[in-house]
């Protein structure tokens, strides 16, 4: 058989077969609320019939739109990301719009090269992590005239809109609620080379409530790469009388260090909390099953794919009138204060 030879189905003998109008077919594809769920169930069973592919690139020539979103996160094997990006899908495939994934590494560069080659395509809007952009990222999204959504921080001067909170903030509260249950001596172990990342915000907000609180805020443990390991928690701890000896609670800047030390910790007979206590930041899986649970800053990544999602449908939405619509949304985060660290009496 020459199958160079083969007609494609197109729209139109959809439209036939199901005895409707080729802008029903479209409707119907589209979810649009118009089309009745009868009319829709017997649109797409003859779709599925005669295995019609809809030509998005000829939709996309007639209405300008390409209808995809492009989003970004910096690791693809982060629990929390991939909670966020399917979330993010689930509510914009509601209305027919896809997603194009971009995985920076934690790279700003590769960020940048990324961008540029997304908005070749055209996305309707674009959603990414806020961490410290290059100069020539920061003018491509300034002058993409496309929405621009910032997640998972509150910047204080964002390029669109922000769906997030503030890691700075955050990390103050934390430590505040450590100094609180008696420890003075605490320490952050973070990563090197985070100058540009939310990881350096968490940093300075354990320095701030330190000193708010008239303690010392120099115990500060740097160590490997963003995004920070259990292997790398589990070196610090095994040498972590090379860094300091009078440590009485380590505040990491994710759980998975936070496990790495509390496993190393004891391994060497240190007893958490009565010896030292340890706190991490995220509510991974780990931190909830490890033993003891570990103390931890806890928010939905869930909330931050549908918030942004929602966001970005009201935005790209041609009969939307509100022109008001909020600029920043805050997302809920609280601590988890579990028996890695002392309890209050």
């Amino acid at each position: 058989m020459d199958n160079s030879k083969k007609t494609v189905t197109t729209m139109e003998d959809v439209a036939q077969a199901a005895g409707v109008s080729r802008m029903t077919v479209s409707r119907a594809l589209r979810k649009d609320s118009s089309v009745s769920d009868k009319t829709r169930k017997r649109v797409l069973a003859v779709v599925e019939k005669m295995n019609y592919v809809p030509d998005q690139m000829a939709g996309s020539l007639s209405t300008k739109r390409s209808g995809f979103v492009a989003t970004l996160v910096p690791s693809i094997n982060n629990v929390h990301y991939g909670r966020m990006v399917q979330s993010l899908t689930e509510t914009l495939e509601e209305t027919g719009l896809q997603i194009l994934l971009g995985h920076t590494d934690y790279s700003r560069h590769r960020e940048e090269s990324l961008i540029e080659s997304l908005l070749k395509r055209r996305p309707e809007a674009i959603a990414l992590p806020f961490d410290g952009h290059t100069e020539r990222t920061i003018n491509l999204l300034q002058n993409a005239n496309i929405p621009v959504v910032q997640l998972w921080e509150t910047p204080p001067n964002p390029i669109g809109y922000t769906v997030g909170f503030s890691n700075e903030q955050t990390s103050y509260n934390m430590t505040s609620e450590l100094i609180a249950l008696g420890y003075r001596n605490i320490a952050f172990l973070c990563e090197t080379n985070d100058e540009w990342t939310r990881g350096a915000a968490r940093r300075t907000g354990f320095r701030k409530a330190m000193t708010d609180a008239g303690l010392p805020s120099h115990r500060m443990i740097r160590f490997g790469n963003p995004p920070m390991s259990i292997k790398d928690g589990y070196f610090v701890g095994k040498n972590l009388k090379q860094y300091y000896d009078d440590v009485d609670c380590i505040f990491c800047v994710s759980d998975a260090p936070a496990f790495g030390v509390l496993t190393a910790l004891k391994e060497q007979g240190v007893k958490v909390p009565e010896q030292i206590g340890i706190a991490g930041y995220g509510d991974f899986e780990v931190s909830r099953y490890s033993t003891p649970a570990i103390t931890t800053v806890s928010f939905n990544p869930e909330d931050v794919g549908r918030i942004s999602a929602e966001l970005i449908i009201k935005l790209i939405d041609p009969e939307n009138t509100d022109t008001r619509l909020q600029k920043k949304h805050v997302i809920e985060v609280k601590n988890l204060m579990r028996e890695s660290t002392k309890q209050r009496h």
